[in-house]
């Protein structure tokens, strides 16, 4: 019976050809982004609202833009609903990109005198690259538009 061994050149040559492509394939994946923090928002008024983009994301690390500026709509309720509840049960509204957006920590002034929904509740939420929706800003009341 004759053993294997590495004196044969082929055998070697095939083996190390082996270990050197048996890793991932393609190109290789970036790193999952991190959700923005929550914007700053309140009413100005009956139709604008003024937001702060935020500078940072839920880890703390800077953020350097924001891709997207989503309003969220949700139609009155019994209770004030929690900002996560008109996120996930709402409508987006109005949408705002870039490069109509000011850089991080700077502010912007929404103007929704088109939103013509009755009574109900709105968020703002700042979207990042890759449709990585940030945390929603505090519930702000909507007011019905014929009032």
């Amino acid at each position: 019976m004759r053993s294997l061994s590495l004196a044969n050149p082929l055998l070697a040559i095939t083996l190390c050809f082996l270990a050197v492509h048996c890793g991932r394939k393609g190109d290789p994946v970036p790193r999952p982004r991190a959700a923005a923090q929550a914007m700053e928002a309140r009413l100005e008024g009956l139709r604008k609202v003024r937001l702060v983009l935020p500078s940072a994301d839920v880890k703390g690390d800077s953020l350097v833009g924001v891709e997207v500026v989503r309003v969220l709509y949700l139609p009155l309720e019994l209770a004030k609903p929690t900002p996560q509840d008109v996120f996930s049960r709402g409508e987006v509204v109005l949408e705002r990109r870039r490069p109509d957006l000011p850089g991080p920590g700077e502010a912007l002034l929404l103007d929704l005198k088109s939103l013509q929904r009755p009574r109900g509740w709105i968020v703002v939420v700042a979207v990042r690259l890759g449709n990585v929706a940030g945390r929603p800003s505090e519930v702000m009341p909507w007011m019905d538009p014929a009032f």
